[in-house]
């Protein structure tokens, strides 16, 4: 009964991982940029979608860096949204 469940769960973090370095991949090769609303919604839907699959095969570590990975992804989309860009160190 599980193992549906369990197979579903991969496909869902398989998804997640896809956009999350998929979005790296396209900001490494200067097809996007971090502050953009497609970067940031990648990386929010990917970091969503591996903790929905984390809730079902649960690892401890991954689901504390998919919880960073969202709020980082929130301050983005929050920057994007007030027009605000963040200053260089």
């Amino acid at each position: 009964m599980l193992a549906p469940l369990a197979s579903f769960a991969d496909v869902i973090g398989m998804l997640g991982t896809t956009l999350v370095v998929g979005a790296f991949f396209m900001l490494q090769i200067g097809k996007l940029d971090a502050r953009s609303l497609t970067y940031n919604l990648a990386n929010l839907s990917g970091a969503v979608l591996l903790l929905i699959s984390l809730c079902i095969n649960f690892n401890l570590a991954s689901f504390v860096i998919e919880i960073f990975w969202i709020v980082a992804s929130i301050v983005g989309l929050v920057r994007w949204m007030l027009g605000t860009r963040p200053h260089a160190a």
